[in-house]
């Protein structure tokens, strides 16, 4: 049997609905948005019902599996209400926006016995994945350094759009969560302590509230630190900016690509790697997901790394308004 399948918000999740769709394990079933004319535009394209609310898609039995792609306040209150309705759940970052929430939306994950994940992408692009398996080698030594730079280069959207109109926006839970995700993701290591400090220069006398800059520094039990940006006002086009530092080799990858530092001598070049740093679609992770929930098992290990990944975003938001180094407290 196919698994039936409903997306909630079509920015993003557009690209969802089309994935699901085209899932020969799936059955699109239905499409919400706030903008009806959008859903219903979307729905007629997919052949599947569109909505202007969460509760259709909730309320129908054949919906298996939800993708959740709302505004960041809407996520925990809907994550937590698919998993109560025995919905496996699919949810754009950040899943909370706080330690509490997350904690809440945990208790739900682990009282339904769901599966639940987070659109990390960055995790499914072949760069990285080949940067994961050069660390795995030993290729690069012993990993001691990881900066990463979330330049977004949007600012009118945070300006002008929802980002906005919503309380708490956090620009690293917003978008330099994926930084924070491949530094963990990479080296497999849960950092302990962050300090953070950040401003609102770039967005200043307009109707964002809240940084739109933050700089975290976090320390690791096994001597490694990661310092990670969220720039959301940079005037800069859309990018990441990641760097890895071992003991046999660097890598580096910026707007002159990605290459590989592995002699200390000035007159040696860098190899460059010929490897996408982003994926084709914002919905790569999906088919993964589904066959996760085709073999049965819950990966509790996998989605336990999204709230570790979600601690430390709130940790160093914590910092940064403490002005003071804290510990992560893991939920």
């Amino acid at each position: 049997m196919k698994l039936g399948a409903a997306v909630i918000g079509l920015g993003v999740g557009e690209a969802h609905a089309r994935a699901y769709a085209a899932l020969p394990d799936c059955e699109l079933r239905w499409v919400a948005d706030v903008d009806g004319a959008r859903a219903r535009q979307i729905a007629a394209e997919l052949g599947c019902q569109a909505a202007t609310s969460f509760d259709p898609l909730l309320a129908d039995p054949e919906v298996q599996v939800v993708s959740i792609a709302s505004y960041d306040d809407a996520h925990a209150g809907q994550v937590k209400a698919a998993l109560s309705r025995g919905k496996d759940v699919f949810v754009e970052k950040p899943i909370a926006r706080t330690v509490a929430e997350l904690a809440d939306v945990k208790a739900a994950w682990q009282k339904s016995g769901r599966h639940l994940s987070s659109n990390l992408i960055l995790r499914a692009a072949p760069l990285y994945l080949h940067l994961r398996d050069l660390i795995a080698r030993g290729e690069l030594g012993e990993i001691y350094a990881i900066d990463g730079d979330y330049l977004y280069g949007r600012l009118e959207k945070i300006t002008d759009g929802w980002r906005a109109g919503v309380d708490d926006y956090s620009v690293i839970e917003g978008g330099g969560i994926h930084l924070v995700d491949l530094m963990m993701w990479l080296t497999g290591q849960r950092p302990d302590r962050v300090a953070a400090a950040g401003n609102r220069i770039a967005s200043k006398d307009t109707a964002f509230r809240y940084r739109d800059f933050l700089a975290a520094t976090y320390q690791f039990p096994s001597g490694l630190v990661g310092r990670i940006t969220a720039n959301f006002g940079c005037v800069h086009r859309h990018h990441h900016v990641l760097r890895v530092f071992g003991t046999k080799a660097t890598f580096i990858y910026d707007d002159l690509g990605a290459r590989l530092h592995v002699s200390r001598d000035p007159s040696a070049a860098a190899k460059p790697i010929d490897a996408a740093p982003l994926t084709a679609t914002k919905g790569e992770l999906l088919p993964g997901f589904i066959h996760t929930i085709r073999g049965g098992r819950r990966d509790e290990a996998a989605t336990q790394m999204h709230f570790d990944v979600l601690s430390a975003c709130a940790a160093a938001d914590r910092a940064a308004d403490a002005g003071a180094v804290m510990e992560i407290d893991y939920v």
